[in-house]
């Protein structure tokens, strides 16, 4: 058994587990705590190393292979250090501590042969629901099964005006998480199956804005809410067979959960096979609610009406 113990927090390692609480002191970031412990699987470990940082002692980094944790995928290294759940502040004193639990790690990964390649599954369950995230035009709520979207007196009129938006598992292809930065506007995306106008995240009825001043609370509830949704989607490499993987149930590609662009009306995408008349209805209720509101042109409007109808 391993074990290093830090303000920031504990980390543990039995041979198969890192098992990571955080601490509970006030300057420990509110996204760890809100995160909880995590047990990271000794297969979804890519590397462990310990950086010196000379008089104020280190830092141990864990690094996960890419599509294993639904929460680095969301992030995609984006998350400040502080945040960072597989990072930890390491004193001065236990240097010594720090560089026995990456020796032990690494000889676990080695006698195991995990490979240093992407999953095609996810190995860690992502962030325990309900979970709530508070933006600067409304709320996202997630509770396992639906995403739910409520604006206050701050959102545009294209979205207080379609009102409240309720979207199960089944409506999403993914969720886009864009981190506030200092004074620039971040975003919480989520992503309908099919074929929806390119719109800034102010006007996108499916879309939660963050507010750049307010970044510690929203990095700590829009982003494990996005992980949580993309945890129970389906892989982006499930199915998949893996590219120079060196062992079966890895795929080539990190993949990115959510984190692709919205798609251009000029190139649309189609709706899947199996997408039921109400849901098509749905959408030409939505578009016709942005239209009227001033969102869509009349020939944004009748691109993506007519896609909709296509479908029929």
């Amino acid at each position: 058994m391993a074990e290093i113990l830090q303000r920031a927090g504990a980390w543990t390692f039995d041979g198969e587990t890192v098992r990571i609480v955080p601490g509970t002191e006030r300057q420990v970031h509110q996204l760890r705590k809100a995160l909880g412990e995590v047990a990271v699987p000794l297969g979804a470990v890519a590397g462990i190393a310990y950086e010196p940082g000379g008089r104020k002692g280190g830092r141990l980094r864990l690094r996960l292979r890419d599509g294993a944790d639904p929460l680095s995928q969301v992030a995609s290294g984006r998350l400040p250090d502080a945040a960072d759940p597989y990072q930890l502040a390491v004193e001065k004193d236990r240097t010594g501590v720090a560089e026995y639990f990456v020796e032990e790690v690494r000889n676990a990964l080695l006698l195991a042969e995990v490979p240093d390649t992407p999953c095609d599954r996810y190995l860690l369950p992502g962030p325990p629901v309900p979970l709530t995230a508070t933006g600067t035009d409304g709320t996202a709520a997630f509770d396992g099964e639906h995403v739910q979207l409520e604006w206050n007196w701050m959102a545009e009129q294209s979205k207080s005006s379609a009102g409240p938006r309720r979207l199960t598992l089944q409506e999403l292809e993914g969720v886009e998480w864009i981190p506030a930065l200092g004074w620039e506007n971040g975003s919480l995306r989520f992503r309908p199956k099919g074929t929806y106008p390119a719109l800034k995240p102010q006007h996108d009825p499916n879309c939660l804005l963050l507010w750049g001043v307010r970044q510690t609370r929203e990095t700590g509830g829009a982003v494990l809410l996005a992980s949580a949704v993309v945890a129970r989607l389906p892989h982006p490499l499930a199915g998949h067979a893996a590219e120079g993987a060196t062992g079966a149930g890895t795929g080539a590609g990190a993949g990115t959960g959510g984190g692709a662009a919205a798609p251009e009306l000029s190139a649309p995408t189609p709706f899947p096979a199996d997408a039921d008349h109400d849901g098509l209805l749905r959408r030409l209720r939505e578009l016709g609610e942005l239209h009227s509101a001033g969102v869509l042109t009349d020939d944004e409007f009748a691109l993506a009406k007519k896609a909709i109808l296509d479908r029929f």
